[in-house]
């Protein structure tokens, strides 16, 4: 991959993130995570996919006499017509987390189908917001009569707050009971920093130059979390780059001078310099 459409497409994620959250096009943004991954990758042309996704619910939803009728041209037309699913095989394929990808191969995880749900949607003026439960991620409308979850990655299902509960307690095997925070919507920033902890949780074992690209996206969305800042320094000292390494690790200690693993991380600057001092 060239730097240029690498740094040009970090540039335009660092731009579309620094607006304010309900200014953010949320598509917009994740697509330009996935060019760094797709040097080629025509953004423009996915937003005019997603338009005509618009288009086809539009039609469909012009008799549409409440939110449920909504509700139901989005389904039919997101999974019936078009053929989204859900990709319970390979949960893990890091392609599940690339927008292009969700929208060319018609399958992806709860992000991502949410992602697209909630895109399609305000094209057609119906808004949807996201919601991070643990485990899984799905999407609501605040209709007249309250609240409509609906699940994206099983074919857009409309879920009460038993149905909920019940995911919750089955997804995290029983540890974990909903609570009421866990059906507020959640922002666009948010959204996006739960696709790329996704993409960092597939990455960090076994490609460490792709989690530090996901880890440096986290970053232009939350500059100050240290625990991301952290592991870019820990990340950076394995891909050899040791005199930044340094500089994050010693920010975040300025930062988090207390952190329960701050003296770790003492030691690791400690080995850092001296590997350093041996190449020098």
């Amino acid at each position: 991959m060239s730097s240029g459409p690498a740094n040009n497409a970090r540039s335009r994620f660092a731009e579309i993130v620094s607006r304010e959250d309900d200014e953010i096009n949320l598509a917009e943004a994740a697509l330009f995570i996935a060019s760094e991954e797709y040097p080629r990758l025509d953004v423009e042309l996915y937003l005019e996919r997603l338009d005509y996704f618009g288009d086809l619910v539009r039609e469909r939803a012009a008799d549409s006499r409440d939110a449920i009728d909504v509700i139901t041209a989005l389904n039919d037309t997101l999974y019936d017509r078009l053929g989204f699913r859900g990709n319970r095989e390979s949960y893990y394929d890091p392609r599940n987390s690339y927008l292009n990808e969700v929208i060319d191969r018609r399958i992806g995880i709860p992000i991502t189908l949410t992602v697209v749900y909630i895109e399609v949607a305000r094209r057609i003026g119906f808004p949807v917001k996201g919601v991070g439960l643990p485990f899984h991620f799905i999407a609501k409308h605040v209709a007249e009569g309250g609240e409509l979850l609906i699940d994206p990655f099983n074919k857009g299902g409309l879920l009460g707050s038993a149905g909920c509960s019940e995911l919750v307690t089955r997804m995290s095997a029983g540890k974990l009971e909903l609570r009421p925070e866990h059906l507020e919507a959640v922002s666009n920033k948010q959204i996006l920093t739960r696709l790329l902890s996704n993409l960092l949780g597939i990455y960090s074992a076994s490609d460490h130059r792709r989690a530090l690209a996901a880890i440096e996206h986290i970053l232009l969305i939350n500059p100050d979390s240290t625990p991301h800042i952290r592991d870019r320094g820990l990340l950076l000292a394995t891909v050899g780059d040791r005199t930044n390494a340094i500089a994050e690790l010693e920010r975040y200690l300025k930062l988090a001078s207390n952190a329960p693993d701050a003296n770790t991380i003492r030691e690791q600057i400690k080995t850092i310099r001296q590997s350093q001092a041996r190449l020098n």
